[in-house]
């Protein structure tokens, strides 16, 4: 949360108006266009990447198709280093249970707020998406010590159960390990946010988005340990999306330019 709460003053403080300060734009305008652009995302509850395909419709608005692939986490997640007579192991998530990986594919509408005047100008648009939300849900194995009752010392590879203690839990296992136990969870996923164009060139896309996202499932999902798991995750999030421009439209009279979007 503190992380995306610090891009978001930094973009909104320092690289908002850095743009802002265009010189003439002289080259070739694209009106109407489709684009094609990848995501990197970060959000309060995990990160991930996405795709999306935007379609005009008209002047302003455009059509969108998205997939997007997350790795959501719970909010009660704290890393932990297993230690040993003065030797310590890999950190982990104690009490972690399962991970969450959600695949979501949906549609949805973009309307553009400000067009780019300048280079260096900024475009700012808004945009919502819903659609249909997979969770894979996959149990983490731990490497552990045990001690028999000779007391000497095993080395052991399990899930975690609630009275392992901490002291006996040495790190996770590879991620491989468990593949074949992901459970599938159906939900349902949805998007409101803007969109901060500011790429110097009309035929290429560089953005950044924020907003806030909802995915909903048909269950919880025991992610830890205890009795607070959930089946709704809401999150904010802040992306980086870049792509390019295709199936251009080119107009260079500003005055048709004017006259399509007061129509």
């Amino acid at each position: 949360m503190r992380t995306v709460l610090a891009i978001l003053i930094l973009f909104f403080s320092v690289i908002l108006p850095a743009f802002s300060q265009g010189e003439i734009d002289d080259q070739e305008k694209i009106f109407y266009r489709n684009e094609r652009t990848f995501g990197v995302v970060i959000s309060t509850n995990g990160f991930g990447g996405s795709y999306r395909y935007a379609k005009r419709l008209d002047a302003r608005k455009k059509f969108i198709y998205e997939i997007d692939f997350h790795h959501i986490k719970h909010e009660k997640e704290y890393r932990v280093t297993f230690s040993s007579n003065q030797q310590f192991g890999s950190s982990f998530v104690f009490g972690k249970k399962n991970s969450l990986f959600s695949l979501q594919g949906g549609i949805g509408l973009q309307k553009e707020l400000f067009r780019k005047e300048d280079k260096g100008s900024i475009s700012i648009r808004y945009f919502y998406s819903f659609g249909l939300s997979v969770g894979f849900e996959k149990p983490i194995y731990y490497d552990v010590i045990t001690y028999d009752s000779t007391g000497i010392q095993h080395r052991e590879r399990m899930k975690f159960e609630d009275q392992t203690h901490i002291l006996y839990v040495e790190k996770k296992a590879p991620f491989y390990v468990g593949m074949e136990e992901i459970k599938i969870v159906p939900g349902a996923y949805g998007k409101f946010g803007f969109t901060f164009e500011f790429g110097k060139s009309d035929k290429l896309f560089s953005a950044i988005e924020t907003g806030i996202a909802l995915n909903a499932y048909i269950r919880k999902i025991s992610i830890m340990a205890n009795e607070h798991n959930h089946w709704i995750f809401p999150a904010f999030f802040l992306s980086y999306r870049f792509g390019k421009v295709i199936d251009a439209q080119f107009i260079n009279e500003p005055s048709k330019i004017d006259k399509i979007l007061t129509d």
